[in-house]
């Protein structure tokens, strides 16, 4: 007897594992369990990567209005196209100028053009009378 069945037979283990045709066999079922997954895989889109379906909530638009005449260059520099350097500009103008009347004023402070001014309009808080205000 070599080592190894010494070992198996001294646990009692010896004459239960498969021997012969019946190892054989059970190499062929597990080949057979490991196709069928590797089928059911395939089937199921692993190959595309779409074998995990996760639910994607959808992307959430942020909106926020920004007061021109209270706003701070931090605030003012989360409008679209608008850096630091350009929201310093418009705190400028208005200790300067005093507050805006009218959103057009914008158009003053050097680095905001009519297309700049389109992009950020949307996000800014209508300023003017009170009267002016409601219409809006």
């Amino acid at each position: 007897m070599s080592l190894p069945q010494l070992r198996l037979n001294g646990l009692g283990l010896g004459s239960k594992l498969p021997q012969g045709k019946d190892q054989a066999a059970v190499a062929a079922l597990v080949l057979l369990a490991l196709g069928a997954t590797l089928g059911w895989w395939v089937r199921q889109g692993g190959l595309q990567g779409r074998l995990l379906e996760v639910e994607r909530a959808p992307a959430l638009q942020a909106s926020f209005l920004v007061d021109v005449n209270a706003a701070d260059w931090p605030e003012l520099a989360q409008l679209p196209g608008i850096g630091e350097v350009l929201a310093r500009r418009i705190v400028e103008y208005r200790l300067a100028h005093g507050p805006y009347v009218e959103l057009r004023q914008l158009l003053e402070v050097r680095g905001i053009g009519p297309r700049m001014f389109e992009r950020m309009e949307p996000h800014l808080l209508p300023v003017g009378p009170p009267e002016a205000v409601a219409r809006r």
